[in-house]
This record gives structure tokens, sequence and C-alpha cells, in this order.
């Protein structure tokens, strides 16, 4: 979809300021939420794409606002009141709850199990490679990205519609996030690292010899004909 969060080649914001030392987290709270995420994927709860694609709908003066793990918590709350895990309203009684009364005991479990798979579990290439069709692009071929803007999430920036590039390497059949971001089923396709010439997505305010190298699905790409 497009939005806020597909920012790239877009004008306006500044330099990035890159933190010197930047801790793992700015706060206690960041921790928090970085576990919750983790054990909720791996119960099978909310899978990676469901989670972009919750941080994609925030309204867009809210994500610009918003820190890191301000988006992974509000992409939390948004897709687990979807699916009627927890509902806007209990959210809402226990932050009353807690802003009232700071002191509230939180609720402590031993769960051996959960920590297991948190800790030791999967890859990402385990976890979302799968057996496919064959190929259709090999490295070295020319390809055009396809120049679509589609209503739901896709790994497909939006500077990078409708542009040339080189297949770099072929990576195996991963699952689709185009579906699998809104309870499509998998579908996997094969994935490719493409390489695209810096003028062909900047133009003439290119560096020299800049590259930038995309992994993209085949059903992102057509041949350059």
């Amino acid at each position: 979809m497009n939005g806020a969060h597909d920012m790239g080649g877009m004008h306006g914001f500044g330099p990035v300021v890159r933190e010197e030392n930047e801790p793992t987290f700015h706060a206690p709270w960041e921790r928090t939420v970085y576990g919750m995420n983790r054990a909720i994927r791996a119960r099978g709860i909310i899978n990676i794409d469901e989670s972009r694609h919750g941080i994609e709908r925030m309204p867009p003066a809210e994500y610009l606002a918003a820190s890191y793990y301000e988006r992974w918590l509000s992409s939390l709350e948004r897709v687990l009141a979807e699916k009627g895990i927890v509902s806007p309203e209990e959210l809402a009684a226990r932050t009353a709850l807690l802003s009232e009364h700071p002191e509230t005991p939180t609720p402590q479990r031993d769960d051996p199990e959960l920590e297991r798979l948190m800790t030791a579990g999967p890859t990402m290439q385990e976890l979302y490679q799968r057996e496919g069709s064959a190929p259709r692009f090999g490295v070295g071929d020319r390809i055009r990205t396809r120049n679509t803007h589609p209503t739901g999430h896709t790994r497909l920036p939006r500077y990078a519609r409708g542009k040339r590039g080189t297949i770099h390497a072929v990576r195996g059949s991963y699952v689709l996030p185009d579906s699998h971001a809104h309870g499509q089923g998998e579908q996997p396709q094969p994935m490719y690292t493409v390489y695209f010439e810096g003028d062909e997505l900047w133009g003439p305010s290119s560096e020299p010899r800049e590259r930038v190298y995309i992994d993209l699905w085949e059903s992102y790409l057509k041949p350059d004909s």
C-alpha cells in the first residue's frame, strides 16, 4: 500500500541522524514491547507480515511522530483487536488502571516452552522458505518491476515500481507477504535479489556508481522487453 511508511526517495525529512553508541533499548518499556512481539510471533498468533501491515495503517501524523517501538506497540494493539484477542475497551481499561495505580503488580507466568521458542526457535529462513515453482528468471536477467499500487501489504517499495533492474541472485521460494498479511495463505513464490542502478531510481541526483539491492518476489517482476 502507499502510505507514510513508504519513505524511500521522499524529500523534506532531512538527513538520517545516527546515534553514537545507541543502546538496544532506550527505556524499559521498549524491552517489554520487544518481548511481547517475540512471544506473540513464537505462538503463531501474529505473523511478521500482519505486524508490518499493522504499522503501515497507522495514521500518517502518528506514524511520523512515533519512535520505532511505539510503532511496534501500535501494530500489536491494532492486530490483536482485529483478531478478537484483546479489545480496545480492555486496553483502555488496563491503561487507565495502571495510570491511576502504577503500583499494580504485573502478572507473572513461567512458561519454559515459550522461552525456548523465543530464544532458540527457527530462523527467519526456516520460518518462511518453502518448496515452490521453478524460478522464471536467472542471474543476469534484465527485468522491470510492475507499476502497481495495491491497497494492502506489499514488499515492493514505491520508489522501485516501474523500474529496470538486473537479477543478482535467486534465493528460492518464500511465503508471499502480500497474501500472508491478509489471511490468504502462504502462496510461496520464487524470490530474487535485484539490483537497480542509482540513476534508474533517482535520476540525475543519484551518486556516481550507486546501486540499490532489493529482495523481490516473482509476481513483482516482468521481463524487460
